[in-house]
């Protein structure tokens, strides 16, 4: 078995669980950076395959640009109590933990050997290429991605407008 063989299996394994945490947590924020765990998981996949590219794109577009735009809509739902916001140690040592393991794993991929055996063809693209590629044969597909998230932002703007009211009574009294 090689370096890159265990390096592979130990990505899957984590990618695996951060995403089963993602998916078994109660606290939307929790369950966003679990999430985010699991695309920079992702992210060394596909630098490990020979794509950088990719891995920069996810990094930058899954991790980065939608994970803000969810928390984005989580706190303006203000989805949880200020008791839920306050990260107890219990809570900490899981994400710790994981971030030293994905830590640990991009250290041994960028210090590898670099004479060592490699079974894993390289298809590295220069950005124009896979651009122009993107663009003038999904055209339509990004086209339709980005009005689907523009309408759900619009959404959940509407949708904290309507939570964030208050009534005021008579009496001066908020309800």
């Amino acid at each position: 078995m090689t370096v890159l063989s265990i390096i592979f299996y130990g990505l899957a394994v984590l990618i695996l669980l951060t995403t089963a945490l993602a998916i078994t947590r109660r606290n939307l924020v929790h369950a966003v950076i679990y999430l985010i765990f699991s695309f920079f998981g992702s992210a060394m996949l596909f630098y490990l395959f020979g794509a950088p590219i990719l891995a920069m794109l996810e990094v930058i577009i899954y991790a980065g640009a939608i994970m803000v735009l969810f928390l984005f809509i989580i706190m303006m739902l203000k989805a949880e109590t200020l008791e839920e916001r306050l990260f107890p140690l219990r809570q900490w040592l899981p994400a710790a933990g994981l971030g030293l393991l994905y830590l640990g794993i991009g250290i041994v991929m960028i210090i590898r050997d670099p004479a060592s055996r490699s079974d894993l063809q390289s298809a590295v693209a220069e950005p124009r290429v896979f651009g122009r590629y993107l663009f003038e044969n999904h055209w339509l597909s990004i086209e339709i991605v980005s009005l689907l998230l523009l309408v759900a932002l619009v959404g959940v703007l509407i949708l904290g407008k309507r939570f964030g009211r208050t009534e005021t009574h008579i009496g001066g009294e908020k309800s």
